[in-house]
């Protein structure tokens, strides 16, 4: 997961409210997001952070490439308030949005939102992160075709939206490459990709880009 398929888009504004200095911890956060070693088959790309989230916010979206097929994809946002937040219990906090199709065989588990959610917790568990307040949803939406598409065969999506706060390290820094390595985790999961050895030696680094910007 990893490679880009573009630069900032929009007018790179990844963001924040102009005039406002970036703050040291939340440049650090965002820099270690660019400097990721992630797996070839997820491609990432930085994209226009949501503006009133937070003070400051940098967001990536991603795809599960195999071949030319589409097999998941999602967002993620890193929002930073330095006075702190009362609810994240915390200055940082990510946000997610993952979605894949889903093979009818699993689209009927009705474990499967308890699985998939379980596939989160678990993504951040394996790579040894801590994270607090946790939140979230996992949707399971089924479409059946009628009319002129009757012919299209039902189709079933799995959505999860999710929120936590990632521990603060050396100088009030999350670790957010290794986040960010793990959403690629669940990303591959949720996409049906085996997971990736360690060390492995396809992983790529995300190109530089423009550095964040504040409110």
């Amino acid at each position: 997961m990893g490679e880009s398929r573009g630069h900032d888009k929009g007018n790179g504004d990844n963001d924040g409210s102009a005039g406002e200095t970036v703050p040291a911890a939340f440049a650090a956060a965002v820099d270690a997001l660019r400097s990721a070693r992630l797996r070839p088959q997820v491609e990432v790309e930085a994209t226009r952070a949501p503006q009133r989230l937070a003070p400051f916010a940098y967001a990536l979206e991603a795809t599960v490439v195999d071949g030319e097929q589409d097999l998941a994809d999602g967002r993620l946002v890193l929002l930073h308030d330095p006075a702190g937040h009362d609810a994240w219990r915390g200055a940082f906090r990510l946000v997610t949005l993952v979605r894949a199709e889903l093979e009818p065989e699993m689209a009927a588990d009705p474990l499967l939102p308890e699985v998939c959610w379980s596939w989160l917790t678990g993504a951040l568990q394996a790579r040894g992160l801590a994270c607090g307040e946790p939140s979230g949803t996992v949707t399971r939406a089924s479409s059946h075709y009628f009319g002129g598409l009757s012919e299209r065969p039902a189709a079933s999506q799995i959505e999860i939206r999710a929120s936590w706060t990632p521990r603060e390290g050396l100088g009030g820094v999350p670790d957010t490459a290794a986040h960010l390595a793990s959403w690629c985790d669940l990303l591959a999961q949720v996409a049906g990709l085996p997971p990736a050895g360690p060390g492995d030696a396809s992983v790529v680094t995300l190109p530089q880009r423009r550095g964040p910007q504040s409110h």
